[in-house]
């Protein structure tokens, strides 16, 4: 997986990380919100890095 996308992954789970706590104080429907789109969005970071690995070693 290039640099680029890796950081782009990173970022974007840390955004939604950052996102649940903050939203703990307020609504309880936000914090499953954004745990939902933290666990997705490491979810997809971990597909995408499998799926080039593959494709790389064919």
């Amino acid at each position: 997986m290039s640099k680029s996308l890796s950081l782009f992954f990173a970022v974007l789970s840390v955004l939604f990380m950052s996102a649940t706590a903050i939203s703990i104080a307020h609504n309880g429907w936000l914090v499953l919100l954004f745990s939902l789109l933290f666990l997705l969005s490491t979810g997809a970071g971990f597909i995408v890095k499998a799926r080039l690995r593959r494709k790389n070693n064919k």
